[in-house]
């Protein structure tokens, strides 16, 4: 069963932005908000795409990993031609850092992430007793809670 959006203009306008909405300023992301509140389809689209931008960050990471990995494992077993290997190891970390870079740049993956951690602190700190809570300082207190 294919679900539709209810409202096709509105969904294209998302698509066509990648159904990142972050960019826009508070009081013009609140007709897209409720689109994607009452739209299955277009709320989705949006997960899958965040679900993307994520996981290529997560690759590029792990990639850089790997090739320092290699770097470290060269200089440590010293092979012949250990130089051009050195080389191509650091080419591939540099090349994965600007793989990262460009999708953290391009896409609104960061802040995706950021708000997962703040919707994790915002649980864990409902959950402590009240008198925790207040033992927090306040400007931390307003940045986990919103008020």
């Amino acid at each position: 069963m294919s679900q539709q959006c209810i409202d096709p203009i509105v969904g294209k306008i998302l698509a066509g932005w990648r159904y990142d909405i972050s960019g826009l300023a508070p009081e013009m992301r609140g007709d897209y908000e409720n689109h994607f509140a009452s739209c299955e389809h277009c709320r989705s689209r949006q997960q899958i795409h965040r679900i993307i931008d994520v996981g290529l960050i997560v690759l590029a990471s792990v990639s850089a990993g790997v090739f320092l990995l290699a770097f470290g494992v060269i200089r440590y077993l010293g092979p012949r031609h250990a130089l051009l290997l050195e080389i191509a190891a650091l080419a591939g970390f540099a090349l994965s850092a600007l793989i990262w870079l460009g999708v953290a740049v391009a896409t609104p993956a960061p802040v995706t992430m950021l708000d997962a951690a703040k919707q994790g602190a915002r649980r864990v700190h409902d959950k402590l007793p009240e008198e925790i809570r207040q033992r927090l300082p306040e400007e931390l207190r307003i940045k986990i809670t919103g008020t």
